[in-house]
């Protein structure tokens, strides 16, 4: 039960997508999973996104809450209904409806008034707090296109006496996407500074605007979704034209690692798997490894080390280094490989569609997006192969170890958080870990696995082991309860500062919050 002395909060999350109502990817996830654990720990927590025309609103019991919100712009005055909905969770859905902006299109991003939407969506969540009787204490925008809903609250609304008590949390999920435009190709006289106030939804400068770099000026507190990668996004190589201003703002920072829904992705009540176990029913795992070679043609064998993969086929995932060594050294040693994906760079789904011809009875999978069949990958293989370039976060290997599959990662971002090199000595760690993104250094990680697959006494003990870990979005949380805590002590400070309340506050404590996956 939540403590009854903890101060319960009123918070709004602010996003272009959440599950089940319109998912294209993680964020969707984070932005479902989240609330609902905060509502269990106590909070109110509501969610404020875009009324897509392929959202079902029979399915849903969408209704509508308040009509003839107004924007005025320089063309014209922009009408928008608000609707609203429960989803899972007892989550309470603000849907932000348009005909023209969010209702006519069949998908979430990719238009080239993209910016504008965004724009769009942010400013009226503003709008639609001013007309309702619930105001958050927080508001918790995610990636570029709500990085205009801290900015306005900071600027336009800075002396609307109920919008400017409203703290802000920026949560940057992948730092690379920072609005509609390519960094790399900007002029820097074209680049967007952040700071000037863009008042008109039609105005040119809203094409070239800088999501991310207006949520980090503007925001009382920005995280992003580990640790490692917090630190990562203050450096040349990961902070894609940010990296200055990210060490600039380095007290405002922290990470959080996002959480697994044990209740989604757990091999004891999984229906997408063949046969469900658990920690202390190893056995029953290599049931599932026995049905999977059947089903794809590979030799039934419980004692070959079967290695997976399951993701986008794309160098960011690693794709390139697993090109790179799979064949080599599937002609010399005895181990066969698993995949589902796809939805990525075509080279690499042509060339594993050759390599399944090649190999019939080593390599099997399927070269497409598949919920189940990644489900069945989980709970098939021995090891799971997740080399990833870089990695905000990751969440296909936090699955693989609740699947009691050991991961092999690239010790980058979220995976060096979450990560450990195995020792079989002491028994510490829980995977298998590489430094340097090349051949070699990948190569001898998995052979280190696949050497320690073969004492089946100690792999078993540590596949229960990683089935024990707690990478919950509990955890999570709590931690992001903290921040918004700290975010609102900050908010105070910057409305004395701005001599908008007359306060005193003792000095803040700042600092980087990563999750303990042994609580």
């Amino acid at each position: 039960m939540p403590n009854s002395k903890i101060k319960k909060l009123k918070i709004l999350f602010v996003t272009s997508e959440v599950a089940p109502l319109s998912k294209v990817g993680g964020l969707a996830d984070v932005c479902w999973s989240l609330p609902r654990e905060l509502i269990k720990l106590g909070h109110d927590v509501r969610i404020f996104t875009p009324k897509y025309g392929s959202i079902e609103e029979e399915k849903y019991s969408i209704k509508y809450y308040l009509k003839g919100l107004k924007v005025s712009t320089s063309k014209e005055d922009i009408i928008c209904n608000i609707k609203q909905c429960l989803i899972p969770g007892n989550i309470k859905v603000y849907l932000l409806e348009n005909m023209e902006y969010y209702e006519k299109r069949a998908n979430v991003y990719g238009y080239s008034d993209d910016s504008r939407r965004w724009y769009l969506l942010s400013k009226l969540v503003l709008e639609f707090l001013k007309a309702e009787d619930w105001t958050p204490d927080i508001i918790h925008n995610h990636d570029w296109m709500t990085g205009f809903a801290s900015n306005f609250l900071r600027t336009e609304y800075k002396k609307d006496k109920k919008l400017n008590k409203i703290a802000t949390l920026f949560t940057i999920h992948n730092i690379e996407m920072q609005g509609q435009f390519n960094y790399w190709d900007q002029k820097e006289s074209e680049k967007d500074d952040g700071k000037k106030n863009i008042t008109d939804l039609y105005a040119k400068e809203v094409i070239g605007s800088n999501g991310v770099k207006r949520g980090i000026i503007h925001s009382d507190i920005v995280s992003s979704v580990s640790e490692n990668y917090t630190r990562e996004i203050m450096t040349p190589e990961y902070g894609a034209g940010l990296d200055k201003l990210m060490r600039e703002e380095r007290m405002k920072l922290f990470g959080v690692i996002n959480g697994l829904d044990y209740n989604v992705f757990n091999p004891s009540t999984d229906p997408d798997i063949w046969v469900n176990y658990d920690r202390n029913s190893l056995e029953k795992k290599t049931k599932n490894k026995l049905k999977f070679q059947q089903e794809f043609g590979l030799d039934q064998d419980p004692d070959v080390p079967l290695l997976g993969f399951v993701g986008r086929f794309t160098k960011q995932k690693g794709l390139s280094l697993i090109k790179e060594v799979l064949e080599i050294l599937i002609k010399d040693l005895h181990f066969q490989f698993a995949i589902v994906g796809g939805s990525g760079e075509q080279e690499y789904q042509q060339y594993f569609y050759e390599l399944m011809k090649k190999y019939p009875h080593k390599i099997g999978g399927h070269l497409m997006v598949s919920k189940i069949i990644g489900q069945q990958i989980y709970a098939a293989s021995d090891i799971f192969l997740y080399p990833s370039l870089f990695e905000p976060c990751g969440l296909a290997h936090l699955i693989a170890m609740k699947y009691g599959s050991v991961p092999v990662v690239h010790k980058t971002g979220g995976l060096a958080d979450t990560v450990l090199d195995f020792d079989p000595n002491t028994f510490e760690g829980n995977g298998f870990v590489f430094e340097d993104f090349n051949q070699r250094s990948f190569m001898i990680q998995i052979v280190r696995a696949i050497e320690n697959f073969k004492h089946k006494n100690s792999w078993k003990k540590l596949q229960r082991k990683l089935m024990g870990l707690d990478f919950s979005w509990k955890n999570s949380a709590i931690q992001y309860i903290d921040l918004y805590n700290k975010a609102i002590e900050r908010h105070k400070r910057w409305l004395t500062k701005e001599g908008l309340i007359k306060a005193r506050f003792p000095e803040e404590v700042s600092g980087i919050h990563t999750i303990d996956p042994s609580r």
